[in-house]
């Protein structure tokens, strides 16, 4: 599968639309809204899980970031091949590997199947030191077109402290609201920071 792109559209700061796009896609569609005078935004949202591409930050030295290319590699095998609540502590470490060490906010998602297993981690939103914008019918039209049966949510805090905000709590219930309406249940939000996780499912809060 191609890399995917979130291409924002503004018309006067204001955001009129916000889709996932593939590769081959994205110049045209925002040189198409840029002709008609709207600003495009866009950001890479999902590259495939490929040991040898994975980039973590860049502070890291060459011989950890070796170490983090295979040490994601191991822990996505193990998440896929296994059910993800039967080993919830990989699952945390995955999500910790990937995205503690950034400087900025990222939402992910993990998309399963009936048997929560996963299908695919994917960075859906970018955000600033304070957030990420987090759009819930994009969420929902990603897990469609993955045919998930489940979604693990996760994203992280660049601050390094993993405690759950009122923020997240409310932009968690939002998506299961959206989820359920099309019978996609979201089993956990994974809170990461460089000094640990915080699961959201087993703090009571979902």
């Amino acid at each position: 599968m191609n890399s995917l792109w979130n291409v924002q559209v503004f018309n006067q700061g204001d955001l009129v639309s916000s889709d996932l796009v593939e590769d081959a896609d994205v110049h045209s569609m925002a040189t198409n809204y840029e002709s008609q005078g709207y600003e495009v935004r866009t950001d890479i949202a999902w590259k495939p899980v490929i040991l040898d591409r994975v980039v973590p930050p860049t502070h890291f030295a060459k011989n950890e970031t070796s170490t983090i290319r295979e040490a994601i590699g191991i822990l996505e095998r193990r998440v896929r091949n296994t059910q993800a609540f039967e080993s919830p502590s990989a699952v945390k470490q995955f999500c910790q590997l990937h995205i503690a060490g950034e400087s900025d906010e990222w939402f992910c998602c993990l998309f399963l199947d009936s048997q929560h297993r996963l299908i695919a981690f994917e960075r859906l939103f970018r955000g600033t030191i304070d957030g990420a914008s987090v759009y819930p019918r994009v969420v929902v039209k990603r897990a469609l077109e993955l045919n998930a049966a489940a979604l693990i949510l996760t994203h992280n805090h660049p601050s390094g402290l993993p405690n759950p905000s009122s923020a997240d709590s409310k932009i968690t219930q939002r998506l299961q609201d959206a989820l359920a309406l099309v019978d996609i249940r979201v089993l956990d939000h994974i809170v990461v920071g460089v000094e640990g996780t915080q699961s959201m499912a087993e703090r009571g809060l979902l």
